[in-house]
């Protein structure tokens, strides 16, 4: 997995999940940007990821996350849309902090 690597050297940016053998899907957070803002500006950018608590309230409920940002990844999916991602995130960071 070529994103994990990269998302987790941006600023501000910590990864929520971090299990040896997970899938390729990514959830983050901001410091203290909501996700729900961060998605709007990705979403701007003409990037998709989803945001929000993704089936599981109670856990995040219990560590105090109100939401995280979720990245998918597929075989499909290029190096250059991982950039794109981190470029948008230091657009995101830019405009909101």
């Amino acid at each position: 997995d070529l994103a994990a690597p990269k998302l987790s050297n941006v600023s501000g940016v910590t990864l929520i999940g971090t299990a040896k053998n997970k899938s390729a899907i990514i959830s983050f957070v901001m410091g203290d940007i909501h996700p729900h803002d961060a998605g709007s500006i990705l979403d701007s950018e003409g990037i998709a990821v989803r945001v929000g608590h993704h089936c599981a309230q109670p856990l995040m409920n219990r560590f105090d996350v109100p939401a995280t940002i979720r990245a998918s990844f597929a075989f499909y999916n290029t190096q250059e849309e991982v950039d794109r991602l981190v470029t948008a995130l230091d657009k995101v960071k830019r405009i909101i902090s």
